[in-house]
């Protein structure tokens, strides 16, 4: 834990919901609703709000030219964390929110490590997360290392905005070109520059050549490619926008199709160009003529939260136990998970509305018990969900003249054809709508309420055992509010009981979490046994038990013990339903707690088009592998699915090891709302903390080449990649929202859902077989199993990527796919490549279903056919091989024949081949 003790909280828990909260608009070819948040661990300087202004300003000129004119930054919001200093310039955030930023300047994922990164883990095309800068990245520190930071921020920008992936890859730096040389990963290939190794002690620095590793035949890990600082190469932005002469992006002309970059790996071998050139922003615009205004910023300040409840307490809510349902998780909400210091009102509604309280604010559980008292206690009337929302903001401006940034937490179980008479009204006054939805017939047009003001959209069913309406209070926590005061759910859980009276469990706490630990039950009809043990074996006594409301709690003391603790809850009579949920806040507020962030990949969705579900787990900054990740995806009509999330980079998870939990979901049972809940378990010694640098980050530029000789920059600081500290046990649950599905078929369907893509395929010689290694997918994306998989080579790249059906097929007879998730593993020689001069082969595969449906063809792997030649310079002498290796100096290529196939083996069809013994340069 040592580790992380420098490491600060953030204000920004839902990480994970960027790409969907942005309130970013392109409007005239200008960006406006950028938000970029100071996180309120950075100590108050103004010289960073002044950097930010330089960053974005000279981003935006860099921007416009290199999109041909076409993008600019229009207005841009800084938002000030609440406890720097008050400043006239300084206004009240209306929308903007911590939830919503786009850019994060916080500090470091770990000590010293100041590089810029996007967070991405969708599709290419699709928008990231936000963007990471540091203060001293923000400050002018690293931009030796990183180039200047308005450059830096037009590359990162494209990360987040058009979904493009960086023209280098420092997991696989070099690469063998058909040039036979070795090369470094790039884009173009004109950016010029020298491989060496270099080493520093002190101020001594020494300069080797690069020697060859015997495994791998391309450069010794500690070979870097140092670019030469005069350039006349214009691209790439997406390599080396530090670069002076780079002031574009690759395109079609200079793409270099060939290096292992990310871009290409993600992208099909596009080109960046091409991705941002087909996005939905330049489908929308046309270049400029005259040049773009400098960006307007706006200083906003973070306060304290003001939020009124409105509650539905229509006729309709007296059935199926809804209005003490509703009760029941309003009073979970204000007893734990609203914030100290917040200002809550409350306002019910039916087919008119009432102002049941006044902001309050609270400062301890006196207000707390006030505003429980408020709650309804009886349903009746009809329902104007207007005239709730009107209410609410007479309670919000009794208390604040403006609205701006106040929270309405809407919840209601009915229809109102009225309610888009008010969503103008909505738009204009600056509040953030919360839509809860309870059971089948909530009206669906609340939903674009709180779309339009950046608000959440929960769903809970009318089965009471999911627990959906506590989830969905629960998840309600401040998106501005520091980390150590939110609330985190370690357990959420219920079952109806009927053989069996007993409902036992346990629930991890870990030693990141522990304060203000609090323990809810719920019950339908008699108030249960309750039995809590912590993990030492004392009992919990002192329930306070509220029998009308037909609730129990108990609130632990202090910072409460780590380890397992075990409740029992036995039922009074069958068909009972019961459930538990436990809720604690940060142990420390030096040690961030670990959290746990869900959601769906679109909010609506059409059948038969499947959706993907993510989840993702930190500490801080920290991504947590090795977790048991489940969702829970519910329909309108209670109906659960449940799905394992993997983070093995195949099928929908885009990085394998990245701490984001990904799974394909296609079982839709009807159409409506569905809303989706993630329990995670982490096991001791299972689970560790990820402290590899983060994937998307910008290119550390080692030095530069001046006058044939290389000025180095500081080293970057060492760490090694394979370490991965071993992380307690935990346990965590998060509601991951609402989504809307339509057109869903009552009728018997054929099958619709292909395998999914491969996208992990790897490939290694292995003396005159070739070696593949990859991921199965399943009958239905990653779902059950394939029949068959078709693997096909080629000389050319280009050619099987566009051609895949006309290349060369691999014997694959004894190849009987394993089930979705599976490694696969297959070996087979390859014979010859008829194309004449052929350097590599290239290799992809294709999965057929039972229903003869084909997936994407899987991502390219390629081995080389000839030992690359090493560079030499004139005043360096070319190293000796390695110790083993014989390096030919013609670089002359090496070839195959086919011989037949042996058992787990393949071979190329040998009428397809031309048998060429030999090979010329």
């Amino acid at each position: 834990m040592g580790l992380f003790r420098s490491v600060v909280f953030l204000l920004v828990l839902h990480l994970l919901q960027g790409s969907d909260t942005s309130l970013i608009q392109l409007n005239n070819n200008g960006y406006e609703g950028v938000i970029i948040a100071i996180d309120p661990a950075v100590p108050e300087d103004g010289k960073i709000i002044e950097q930010i202004k330089d960053m974005v300003t000279t981003a935006s000129t860099y921007l416009f030219e290199a999109t041909e004119k076409r993008f600019f930054f229009k207005n841009v919001s800084i938002l000030i964390p609440e406890n720097w200093k008050e400043n006239s310039e300084y206004k009240r955030p209306k929308l903007e929110s911590y939830e919503h930023a786009d850019v994060l300047v916080a500090p470091p994922t770990l000590p010293g490590r100041d590089e810029p990164y996007t967070k991405q883990f969708t599709a290419c095309g699709e928008k990231g997360e936000y963007i990471h800068l540091t203060p001293d990245f923000v400050l002018g520190k690293s931009e030796s290392e990183y180039g200047p930071s308005g450059r830096l921020f037009v590359h990162e920008w494209a990360h987040l905005r058009w979904g493009v992936f960086d023209e280098y890859n420092e997991d696989e730096p070099y690469y063998s070109a058909t040039s036979k040389k070795i090369e470094a990963t790039r884009c173009p290939t004109g950016i010029t520059g020298i491989n060496r190794v270099y080493t520093c002690q002190g101020d001594s620095c020494v300069t080797r050549a690069c020697r060859i590793d015997s495994k791998t035949k391309l450069y010794e890990k500690d070979c870097q490619f140092f670019p030469e600082k005069d350039q006349t190469e214009k691209a790439s932005i997406m390599f080396m926008q530090g670069i002076d002469s780079v002031v574009e992006f690759c395109k079609e002309n200079n793409h270099n199709r060939e290096a292992p970059s990310l871009q290409n790996k993600m992208c099909n071998s596009r080109s960046t160009w091409d991705v941002i050139s087909n996005s939905e922003d330049f489908k929308n615009t046309t270049s400029m003529v005259a040049p773009p205004p400098p960006p307007v910023f706006s200083l906003l300040k973070i306060s304290q939260r003001i939020m009124c409840l409105v509650l539905d307490k229509s006729g309709s809510m007296a059935g199926s136990n809804r209005l003490n349902r509703m009760n029941q998780a309003a009073k979970h909400f204000l007893m734990q998970t609203i914030e100290n210091g917040s200002w809550v009102g409350m306002v019910h509604f039916d087919s008119t509305a009432y102002i049941k309280s006044k902001l309050i604010q609270i400062t301890s559980s006196n207000e707390r018990n006030k505003l429980l008292e408020s709650l309804p206690t009886a349903a009746s009337g009809g329902t104007s969900i207007c005239r709730g929302i009107k209410s609410a903001f007479q309670v919000l401006t009794g208390t604040y003249p403006q609205i701006d940034g106040s929270e309405i937490v809407l919840l209601t179980d009915g229809e109102d054809n009225t309610a888009g008479s008010c969503v103008d009204e909505v738009r204009q006054s600056g509040a953030i709508i919360h839509f809860i939805a309870l059971g089948p017939s909530a009206d669906q047009a609340v939903i674009e309420m709180s779309t339009i003001t950046g608000g959440k959209h929960k769903y809970a069913s009318d089965e009471a055992a999911n627990n959906g309406l506590i989830d969905a209070f629960a998840a309600l926590v401040s998106g501005n509010a520091d980390l150590s005061q939110q609330s985190l759910q370690l357990e959420s859980k219920g079952l109806t009981l009927n053989n069996n009276l007993w409902m036992n469990g346990t629930v991890i706490i870990d030693s990141t979490v522990g304060k203000d630990t609090f323990f809810l039950v719920t019950w339908n009809g008699q108030s249960p046994t309750i039995s809590l043990w912590d993990p030492n074996g004392k009992r919990m006594e002192n329930f306070t038990v509220d029998t009308d409301s037909k609730i129990a709690y108990l609130s632990i003391p202090g910072t409460a013990k780590v380890g397992v603790w075990t409740y029992s809850l036995q039922a009074k009579q069958n068909s009972e339903i019961l459930t538990i949920t436990v809720n604690s806040r940060a142990a420390n507020s030096s040690v961030p707690p670990i959290t746990v962030n869900a959601k769906m990949n679109k909010d609506t969705n059409s059948f038969p088009s499947p959706m993907i579900v993510y989840a993702e787990i930190l500490q801080g900054f920290v991504p947590i592998l090795g977790a048991n990740v489940t969702a829970f995806i519910e329909s309108n009509s209670g109906k659960t699915e449940v799905l394992q999330l993997l983070d093995n980079g195949a099928g929908a998870d885009s990085f394998k090891n990245d701490g984001v939990y990904s799974r394909y979901f296609t079982a839709y049972s009807e159409n409506g709302r569905y809303s989706l809940k993630v329990r995670v378990h982490g096991g001791t010694n299972a689970a560790t903390r990820s402290i590899r640098h983060p994937l998307n980050r910008a290119a550390y530029i080692p030095g530069w080449v001046v006058d044939g000789k290389i000025e180095g920059n500081p080293p970057r600081p060492k760490i090694d990649e394979d370490t991965q500290t071993p992380l307690e046990s935990f346990s965590r649950t998060a509601s991951g929202g609402a989504f809307v599905v339509s057109n869903v078929s009552n009728l018997p369907l054929p099958d619709l859902y292909p395998p999914s893509q491969i996208t992990d395929l790897e490939a290694t010689r292995d003396g005159d077989n070739i070696s593949l290694t990859w991921t199965a997918p399943g009958d239905d994306f990653d779902v059950g199993k394939a029949q068959q998989y078709i693997i096909r080579i080629n000389g050319s790249l280009l050619d099987l990527r566009d051609n895949f059906d006309d290349a060369l097929q691999v014997n694959t007879t004894d190849l009987l796919p394993k089930e979705a998730n599976s490694e696969e593993t297959f070996a087979f020689k390859p014979g010859n490549i008829s194309e004449e001069n052929a350097t590599h082969i290239f290799i992809a595969i294709q999965s057929v279903d039972k229903s003869n449906l084909t997936s994407k063809v899987s991502n390219i792997a390629q081995v080389a056919l000839f030992i690359p030649e090493a560079d030499s310079s004139p005043d360096e002498t070319q190293p000796n091989p390695s110790p083993g290796e014989n390096l030919p100096n013609s670089g002359a290529a090496q070839c195959f024949v086919g011989s037949n196939p042996g058992r787990g083996h393949g071979t190329a069809h040998q009428t397809m081949l031309r048998q060429r013994p030999t090979c010329h340069n």
